[in-house]
């Protein structure tokens, strides 16, 4: 098979969460173990970190592995979903995996998987878990898809479990409240695995506590041991943090540049901290490094990833309630005299929570991603108008963008969001 038809097999013999939703949704492990078995079970046979969330959890992914990098060690990096290429979601090191090797998985396990017929998500997590093994990571970060209890990546037993936030996301599948949402992350905690919360927060607190306890599992809330502050820039352009650890005060810079890092970071520095305890040789210096390099040394993409100035022209992946609530806190932060905004949206979500947060003043410009989940723009534009959110249809993200462009002053705001699959879309990202 070619690179194409291989990823042909993968996208259309195989359902896809991303592209098609719940329709490719499995409610067990069962596939998952069953095709780590046939490969021989490499989920056993690498150390790997676990990182879940509602928000946060690529940027955390992103951050761990940078850092470890810079420690000097062999770093696996398993994310998802891909911006601009399948191979995205599987690194060492930043770099892809090549798609020879996506060939050769596919072709040496063709007959099984035409047998057992994973999903499209189950089987890339397999093949990260193989390539990771074949080429003999030091350790490998592993993202959560959605939820955690039932997604494919938790049949592993990492050094250390990260659970960034909890938010509305993903709700047909993980519930309608923030406990039962908790619950659903809550369920990558592993016996006697240290498991480190981001953000407390009241609504989900009990929960983290009873299944920690449960588990006998160290339990450990990142905001507890790091108090962090956003102060600024630096010189370089990049978010400068004031951190505070009990008596000692830190500064680290972050090329990620949204402020929802501020919630991010307690949780990676304890993650980090637990890992040193577990006789990972990371030096402050391997943090300071790792941190100001993450989307140098791992590739990350679509993170308050700024496009251009003169105007300013922004995209950010953020798509639910509280991803929106930071976005708009930090478009405000800027001068402008007119904002644009470019959305679109998928269709199997509620969308009206993030719309009513939006300013009536921008203009909007309605699009839409070319997946099948895609939300048509007439009805993102009707349910927008609803709320008082006036604008325009153009349904191609870089069509709108040019537009945008034309009619934009200098001292003008351009954002381009509301989805992954947008920003995605974008072909100068």
């Amino acid at each position: 098979m070619t690179y194409q038809e291989t990823l042909d097999f993968l996208f259309n013999a195989l359902p896809m969460f991303q592209r098609i939703g719940a329709a490719a949704f499995k409610k067990d492990l069962s596939n998952t173990i069953a095709l780590c078995a046939h490969l021989g079970q490499p989920e056993k046979k690498i150390k790997t970190v676990h990182v879940a969330g509602t928000n946060g959890k690529g940027s955390t992914s992103h951050a761990i592995c940078s850092v470890l990098m810079e420690a000097g060690y062999k770093v696996g990096l398993y994310t998802s979903p891909h911006l601009k290429s399948f191979t995205e979601r599987i690194k060492i090191n930043g770099k892809e995996i090549p798609e020879q090797d996506v060939v050769n998985f596919v072709d040496k396990n063709r007959a099984f998987l035409e047998d057992l017929k994973p999903s499209f998500f189950e089987m890339t997590v397999a093949m990260a878990f193989w390539y990771f093994e074949k080429e003999e990571v030091d350790i490998a970060v592993i993202e959560v898809g959605m939820g955690g209890r039932l997604d494919s990546t938790n049949v592993i037993i990492p050094e250390v479990s990260v659970i960034t936030n909890i938010g509305f996301d993903h709700m047909q599948f993980l519930g309608d409240t923030l406990p039962k949402i908790a619950e659903e992350k809550a369920g990558i905690i592993k016996p006697g695995v240290p498991v480190v919360i981001s953000t407390k927060q009241p609504e989900t607190t009990a929960v983290f506590v009873g299944r920690a306890k449960e588990s006998g599992s160290p339990l450990f809330f990142g905001e507890e041991y790091y108090q962090v502050k956003k102060i600024g820039k630096s010189e370089g352009g990049k978010n400068l943090y004031k951190i505070q650890n009990g008596d000692k005060t830190l500064f680290y810079e972050m090329d990620l540049l949204g402020n929802y890092q501020v919630k991010n970071l307690p949780g990676i520095l304890v993650a980090l901290d637990i890992l040193s305890e577990k006789g990972w040789q990371i030096s402050n210096e391997n943090i300071s490094k790792g941190l100001s390099k993450v989307q140098k040394n791992t590739g990350l993409k679509g993170r308050w990833q700024i496009l251009g100035e003169y105007p300013w022209m922004v995209c950010d992946t953020g798509h639910n309630e509280d991803g929106m609530k930071y976005i708009l806190e930090q478009i405000s932060e800027y001068p402008y005299k007119q904002l644009y905004m470019i959305l679109g949206m998928v269709n199997d979500k509620d969308i009206t929570k993030v719309l009513s947060l939006l300013p009536k003043k921008a203009h909007y410009i309605f699009c839409q991603a070319n997946i099948p989940r895609a939300m048509d723009a007439m009805e993102l534009k009707n349910a927008a108008r609803q709320l008082g959110l006036n604008g325009e249809i153009i349904r191609n993200v870089n069509e709108a963008l040019e537009i945008a462009k034309k009619k934009a002053d200098k001292e003008d705001f351009i954002f381009i969001g509301g989805s992954t699959f947008v920003v995605a879309e974008i072909k100068d990202l």
